[in-house]
Formats: structure tokens, sequence, C-alpha cells
């Protein structure tokens, strides 16, 4: 019995030992032949990609400016009006200090090495009010978002730009932005004559160092949501023929009232700048615009001339003159003609802040401007200065 029970536990003792060896992995008897410890071939494990080193994952966001301004301005009016100066944008409040714009902006520019960019500006204060006043979407929807737009440069010969969002119209001398104007007031032309902003897709080509194109589809004038099944078409062209002279030609037309894809509006502008010397640049500005209101042509035109004298690195003289006439009265409410004169003196206090003083005079043909008393005068005189900070990562 002793003996039968001694060869079970041989048995069994040689079924675990042989079990050992093939299972994979388990440790083995160093006794054992090498081939008959080997385990069964297995199927290599996947490899994981490496995860992207951060810098990578901020490489995009590299060449991305930030810049900003915050503009705050003080006006006197002659007339003492009761509400606001009349014809004038942003800088409109009487007699008071006033806040007329906060921005923030980001910008990437697309280049040969990263052909995607962007640019975002978020806007506060009353001018932003003003800008999207007439906007379907609602006047409160997109007024802290002045521009929002994606861009792409397509390797076609020097570039191809192409950008699609919220942009501000390529019209005119002068922009949104104080800090960016010869004068610290805007124009009647500014004011009236052309539009803000638009939505839609924009190109941008230039042939050589002193042609360029650019051609837009947009939802209209001052609209990112659009109140026809219209569009609004425009093409400009810049031509540089010396290093001093520029000239700029743009045309946009369609329908531009709600419901009514019929009547369409055409405005045309023109924009000559010549650095005569470099301590004066003149500059000139022409729009011509038309439109079907009603079943009756209204048009309007203007003309505004600049001149900027620099006696000093730090101060800047500009006087500007302008003509509007609006014989229809669609831009004034009034069938008049308007004459306005400014001079304006600025001073860099240093690269972040500027200074600027102006005296300005606004001329109806009839009599216009309600004053503090009720009565209607044909002109009004104002003193005011604004002052703005700005900054830009740009800057060295």
């Amino acid at each position: 019995m002793k003996m039968y029970m001694r060869t079970i536990s041989e048995a069994c003792a040689m079924a675990v030992m042989s079990l050992c060896l093939v299972l994979p992995g388990h440790a083995q008897d160093s006794s054992q032949p090498t081939a008959v410890t080997q385990p069964p071939a297995q199927n290599p494990a996947p490899t994981l990609a490496p995860a992207p080193a951060p810098d990578e994952e901020l490489a995009f966001f590299r060449g991305t400016d930030i810049s900003g301004f915050v503009d705050v301005y003080y006006n006197f009016n002659s007339i003492r009006p009761a509400g606001d100066t009349q014809l004038r944008n942003f800088d409109n409040k009487s007699n008071q200090f006033g806040l007329n714009l906060v921005q923030l902006a980001f910008e990437k520019k697309p280049d040969a090495q990263q052909r995607t960019g962007f640019r975002l500006d978020l806007n506060a204060g009353p001018a932003t009010d003003l800008i999207h006043a007439s906007e379907p979407g609602g006047a409160e929807t997109y007024k802290y978002i002045q521009q929002a737009y994606v861009s792409y440069l397509a390797p076609v010969g020097k570039g191809l730009q192409v950008d699609f969002g919220i942009f501000v119209t390529p019209h005119g001398a002068e922009v949104i932005y104080s800090r960016d104007n010869w004068n610290y007031s805007r124009s009647l032309l500014f004011a009236l004559a052309i539009p803000y902003y638009h939505a839609g897709l924009r190109t941008s080509y230039s042939i050589n160092d002193k042609v360029s194109f650019s051609l837009f589809l947009v939802n209209g004038w001052n609209n990112v949501a659009e109140n026809n099944s219209g569009k609004t078409g425009g093409v400009q062209m810049t031509v540089k023929p010396t290093g001093k002279l520029s000239l700029t030609q743009s045309w946009m037309g369609g329908p531009e009232q709600a419901g009514n894809n019929h009547d369409r509006r055409h405005l045309l502008d023109t924009l000559v700048t010549y650095n005569l010397h470099p301590k004066l640049s003149l500059m000139a500005n022409y729009d011509y615009g038309m439109d079907r209101i009603a079943g009756q042509h209204v048009h309007w035109q203007g003309i505004a001339v600049y001149a900027r004298l620099s006696p000093s690195p730090r101060i800047i003289l500009t006087p500007r003159y302008e003509y509007l006439a609006d014989q229809n009265g669609f831009m004034t409410g009034t069938s008049q003609k308007v004459q306005e004169f400014t001079l304006t003196g600025e001073h860099s206090f240093s690269r972040w802040l500027t200074g600027k003083a102006e005296y300005r005079r606004d001329q109806a043909g009839v009599p216009y401007f309600l004053a503090g008393d009720n009565t209607l005068r044909k002109s009004q005189s104002t003193i005011g200065f604004g002052m703005i900070f700005a900054f830009d990562t740009k800057w060295k």
C-alpha cells in the first residue's frame, strides 16, 4: 500500500512539473533544458503614439498678438444741447466726461509656415451701442464682438488670404478705433456715408508690392444676421505707383432693406494718400452712394480732405475739411448740404498714452442743431480732448 501511494505521489509530482514547464511566463527549473523552457511566441503589444509635447500643442498660438486700448474723452458744445451732440459718432456726449470704447484684441496672421489664423476683437463701451444699433439680429447680441473671423493663406502665387466671419468695413479713410485715426472725432463720411462692419467672406491677394485686390461677399451693411435673402458683393483695388502715393478704389452693392431683394444700394469709395514730406502727409476721401426707398431714388455724396503735419516726433497737427450733400435727407433726415472743419492736435506722452485736443465746427444747410433752449441752429462748435491708453505685444 505504501509503495502504491508513493507511486501515485511521484506521478502527481511529475504531472505538476510538466504543467509548470509549459505554462507561459511561469518560473522554470534551471535544471531543465533551455529548449524545453522557452515560452510559446506571443503577439507584440501595440505601440502607443507618444503624447505631443506641450510646445507642439501651443505652437499655433505662438504668433498670436494681443493688443487693446481704453479711450475716454470730454467735449464742450457751444449750443449746450439738452441731449447728444448731433452728427457725431462715439464722442457725442456734451459737456461731460465720457467713455468711448474699451478693446481687447487677439490676432494671429497666417503665413507660409502656419497657413491658418484668426482675429477676435472684444469691445465694450457706448460706441458699441451706436455701431450695432441697426443690427437685425439684435443690438445686444453682437455688441461686444467687433471682429471675429478665421483666416487661411492659400498657396496661390504670393498667397491668397481668405477670411470668414465678422470684419470691419474696408471703406473710408477712418476706422472705429480712435488710436488709428488722424483726428479724434469721426468725419461725416464715416458717420453717415459708409457701413461699420460686415459678416461673410473676404479674399485678399497682392499681385506685387504695387497692386493688390480684395473681393468680398457679405450679408450687407451692419448686419451679422441677414434681413433679406440677397447678398452684397464688393471689390477693392489698391495701387501704389510710388512709395509716396497710394490709391484705393472700392465698390459694393446689394439689397439692404428688410425683406426686399429688388432695391439695391451701391457705394463707391475712393481714397488717395500722398506722403509729400517726412513731416507732411495729405489724404482725400470721396464717397458716392445710392439706393431706392419706397420706389424713389435717393443718393448722397461727400468729400473729406486731410493734412497731417508732424513738427516734432511727439506732436502732430491735423486739419480736416469735409462736405456732404444729402439732397434726399437719407443720411441726416433733412434735405441739406453739411460742412465741417476740424483741427486736431495730438501729443504722444509715451508709446502707451496719447492725447488729442480738438476744435470742430459743423455748419448745416438749414436750421438743424437743437440747442439747449429748444431752438434750431445752423451751426455748432465743440472743443474737446481724448485720452487713449493702448498696448500691443508686438511692441518691443
